[in-house]
């Protein structure tokens, strides 16, 4: 297992690379600057403001200054606000975005796998119906129509839960980011497990433990939880990159400070070294997801370590 995570660890430079070199040049080649929604802006104070951060340099020498700043951990100045470091905003969103992130994946987890077993247990119940019927609701409406919906109902009309800001992490502010998170997740979660299970209940193996007259809670837990897991230990890699594209989304909706509302600040106003930071932080945290995801792989089922 050690083996393993030190392979994915040291595939995961090339691979973190390639995202800063593709987002880089391609920062670069869209349209617009840093400088372009300053007003009255002179050219003799563009050509100062560029040069000061040497974007008045060519293309080659400005990347591998980047590059080489990046390997001694300075991911840069901010080009629209001067006096804050590109840092600076990582170390105040990045807190923000996991706690919203890992709550409504460890809610997903929580809440789509039992449901997603009961569904499977009572297969073309009532209640796996209704379950079902939730978990397709969930798939089909994005996360940009489910917050709005949230704010207005816990928010305007029942009074129960602010509909926006922080408030230095109250847990009242929390609740409706990480509610419009994990309902997607939870669906999809059950989805994976309903029919999963389904599939596993039907094997040689728990036919024979069901012959031997085992209970079904010795069943469930201890032959067919792991092989049922599989599928969605691999939908936390995807899933994974659904909470975080979501979660720019669900920040700008609740006025969050997050890595979220910063990638989307970062991307109007073409800061480059804000929006290459915000990349580079996601990405980093889904090649550490799916390292996580491959080692779990060799505990759930042992074959797959040959």
């Amino acid at each position: 297992m050690w083996g393993l995570a030190i392979k994915r660890a040291l595939m995961a430079i090339p691979t973190l690379f390639v995202i800063v070199t593709l987002a880089f040049f391609m920062m670069r080649f869209a349209p617009g600057g840093p400088f372009d929604l300053e007003a009255n802006l002179s050219p003799i104070a563009r050509q100062n403001l560029e040069a000061r951060f040497g974007l008045d340099r060519p293309l080659l020498v400005q990347y591998l200054n980047y590059v080489g700043g990046l390997l001694a951990g300075d991911f840069g100045p901010s080009y629209v606000r001067p006096g804050i470091s590109v840092s600076e905003y990582l170390a105040t969103g990045l807190p923000v975005s996991l706690q919203l992130g890992l709550i409504a994946i460890l809610l997903g987890l929580l809440i789509g796998i039992p449901c997603g077993a009961y569904a499977a247990l009572n297969q073309n119940s009532i209640s796996d119906y209704l379950i079902m019927g939730f978990a397709m609701t969930g798939v089909a409406i994005p996360k940009f129509v489910v917050a709005p919906l949230l704010a207005l109902a816990f928010g305007i009309y029942l009074d129960l839960l602010p509909v926006g800001g922080w408030n230095n992490g109250a847990w009242p502010n929390k609740v409706l980011p990480i509610v419009s998170l994990a309902l997607p997740f939870i669906a999809y979660v059950a989805r994976l497990t309903r029919a999963s299970m389904i599939e596993v209940l039907r094997l040689d193996f728990v036919r024979t433990a069901r012959a031997k007259g085992l209970p079904t809670r010795i069943i469930l837990f201890r032959h067919c939880l792991k092989p049922t897991l599989i599928p969605v230990i691999s939908y936390l890699g995807p899933g994974t990159a659904s909470v975080i594209t979501g979660s720019i989304v669900v920040e700008q909706i609740f006025a969050i400070p997050g890595m979220g509302s910063y990638f989307v600040e970062g991307a109007l106003n073409r800061d480059y070294t804000l929006v290459l930071g915000a990349i580079i932080v996601y990405a980093t945290l889904l090649i550490l997801m799916n390292a996580l995801v491959d080692i779990a792989y060799a505990f759930l089922d042992p074959r797959i370590k040959i």
